[in-house]
């Protein structure tokens, strides 16, 4: 079982690409981080509003 300190929400400095939004919602959720990033940027392909919820996650989770 994981602690509750590896699994806060907040964004990832140590194993981010490009803000860490990604690799803090896979430590949050417990999930690989991998893939979720795959999620997203296949997602990215579908109409909707993933870069302005990536962007609003990047201002709202604190850095950690």
């Amino acid at each position: 079982m994981t602690s509750p300190a590896s699994r806060r929400f907040s964004r990832d400095t140590q194993h981010k690409v490009v803000a860490g939004v990604c690799s803090g919602l896979a430590r949050r959720f417990g999930l690989s981080r991998t893939v979720v990033r795959v999620a997203f940027v296949v997602s990215c392909v579908l109409p909707g509003p993933q870069f302005i919820a990536y962007l609003v996650l990047w201002a709202v989770m604190p850095r950690g």
